[in-house]
């Protein structure tokens, strides 16, 4: 194993499927949906379907961010003492910064009123990463230099984000990419907390982020030139020497694809270009057909659903690759390994 490799030790999530970890796990490997008619409508009059969090107060804005972050946290750090969290980086995930319709003041005050929520303090060293899809992966990366360089036993990487309001909803359907009535080739958007608690690893069982891989892919989704999939191979080629192994070596994959025709494209032509070798079959799962399109969340959905899979021992293999895709072109790609003592 890697020396610089991550424990996956806990995760937390609050989602339209299940309002912790395991029921939204649940609900993924069943394959159940909970997506409801929203508040907005499309073009044609009529009611966009959405991935929902039904709290029982109207929350809405960074308020109901910060609390389906803190339950998501709180979850992940269950059985970790308070009095260690002060000691404990949050590396907190959120919107890109052109997402149309961002809500505004999200990286000067989500980070507090989610420490207000759980009554707790995080390290000095927390920060937040704004890269949407991608940024769990840019805090996997931050986080393993954490750990590694001594800077403490454990950090949280946390993700909160929501699609779910009219100037961002009205941009999507603009650029053809929200699913509506006359639309089927969109993704359902969505709203959601996640959490995942990592630390470096003291043995040979559990789930470990063993490698990671970034790359940039010129003809995204909004250009008009050919796809390669340049951006995404690279990225997945770097993972893979970091992990010292080839694409035929991995037993599944976990990504943000979320019902949009570009990204399945890209997965497909990925494995088109690297794999050399025969492979009888090479799942894609992809959470998101029952979490819909949560943004910054989506990978920490892939991290909980591998986790999970592990855990109940319904995983096809104990190597995954997983990808995730920006629409402005940031790709990144990590390997996961779990290990099982004999």
């Amino acid at each position: 194993m890697n020396d610089r490799a991550v424990g996956i030790l806990s995760t937390g999530l609050v989602t339209s499927a299940g309002w912790s970890a395991p029921a939204t796990c649940a609900a993924i490997r069943a394959k159940i949906s909970n997506a409801t008619e929203s508040p907005f409508i499309d073009c044609r009059g009529e009611w966009i379907v959405a991935h929902q969090v039904p709290f029982g107060s109207p929350w809405r804005g960074r308020t109901k961010l910060a609390y389906m972050a803190a339950m998501a946290i709180g979850e992940c750090l269950e059985g970790v003492p308070k009095t260690e969290w002060r000691n404990t980086p949050l590396l907190m995930c959120v919107a890109e910064m052109d997402r149309p319709g961002r809500t505004r003041g999200l990286d000067d005050t989500l980070p507090a009123r989610i420490a207000d929520a759980l009554e707790a303090e995080f390290s000095s060293a927390s920060r937040v990463i704004p890269w949407g899809r991608v940024s769990v992966a840019v805090a996997m990366e931050e986080a393993r230099t954490l750990l590694h360089e001594g800077c403490c036993e454990h950090v949280v990487i946390a993700a909160a984000d929501s699609l779910l309001n009219w100037r961002t909803l009205r941009a999507f359907e603009d650029r053809e990419q929200l699913r509506t009535s006359s639309n089927s080739n969109g993704f359902i958007p969505g709203e959601a907390g996640g959490a995942v608690l990592v630390g470096r690893c003291h043995s040979t069982q559990g789930l470990s982020c063993v490698a990671l891989g970034f790359g940039k892919e010129d003809a995204h989704i909004h250009s008009e030139m050919p796809l390669r999939a340049d951006g995404m191979a690279a990225a997945v080629k770097i993972a893979l020497s970091d992990a010292n192994l080839d694409i035929v070596d991995c037993d599944f994959r976990i990504c943000d694809l979320s019902g949009e025709q570009y990204y399945f494209d890209e997965a497909s032509l990925t494995v088109a270009r690297l794999l050399r070798a025969h492979k009888e079959t090479f799942p894609l799962w992809h959470p998101a057909e029952c979490m819909g399109e949560t943004g910054a969340v989506a990978g920490i959905g892939v991290i909980a659903t591998a986790h999970s899979a592990f855990q109940k021992r319904y995983a096809p293999g104990a190597r995954i690759l997983a990808h995730l895709s920006n629409d402005a072109g940031e790709r990144a790609a990590m390997i996961f390994h779990a290990a099982v003592a004999q």
